[in-house]
């Protein structure tokens, strides 16, 4: 599928089939996410993956109900590491000889360390950034998807072991649409929304 045709046509699913996806798909799916943007390269995204359907259930019941949660294919939680910047940095850049290597690793220290709010801003652009690659990859793959942030995050948080420094930034959801989307709310036109050099 045309990328701009999976941009037009992503929508907010809220009721799927009953349809199992295969390893090799979902692997694909996740395969692209990791193609995703971080800063640094210091890909602080992980995600928790659940296609057991009693855990999908208990997602469901976190969510307050929300039933496509229950009803998809897949549930991909996304999380963050909150540390990833200082677990061996060099590794994010392994591919580099060895100086811009270790120069590039310094710069990550210097940028993060005691950077709390940086930290929790750059899990939040990172997972966004995954979100939509996971979204437009699965809808070029024949699937729907609803991203979600409608859920108790720290019950969730506890009912996938969710380590102490990585936070929770939202859920998508992934399957084949049962029901077709509603019309759109309603875009803003271009002029309301940009602005050429300055506001």
């Amino acid at each position: 599928m045309d990328t701009f045709d999976a941009i037009k046509t992503r929508r907010s699913i809220k009721s799927f089939q009953d349809h199992e996806m295969s390893k090799d798909e979902i692997n694909k799916l996740l395969e692209a996410a990791l193609l995703s943007p971080t800063s640094y390269n210091i890909q602080n995204w992980r995600f928790v993956i659940v296609t057991n359907q009693q855990l999908k259930d208990k997602l469901c019941e976190l969510s307050y109900g929300q039933r496509q949660v229950a009803e998809a294919s897949l549930v991909i939680i996304l999380c963050a590491d909150l540390k990833a910047w200082e677990k061996d940095p060099e590794r994010y850049w392994k591919n580099l000889p060895e100086e811009p290597r270790k120069s590039l690793a310094n710069a990550i220290r210097q940028s993060y360390s005691g950077n709390p709010t940086l930290e929790k801003d750059e899990a939040m652009r990172s997972c966004g950034f995954a979100a939509q690659t996971i979204m437009l990859g699965a809808r070029s793959m024949g699937y729907d998807t609803c991203p979600m942030e409608g859920f108790d995050f720290a019950k969730v948080g506890k009912l996938i072991n969710l380590p102490s420094d990585h936070i929770i930034t939202m859920m998508v959801v992934v399957g084949k649409k049962a029901k077709e989307a509603g019309l759109r709310g309603g875009q803003l036109p271009l002029p309301e929304v940009v602005f050429e050099n300055s506001f």
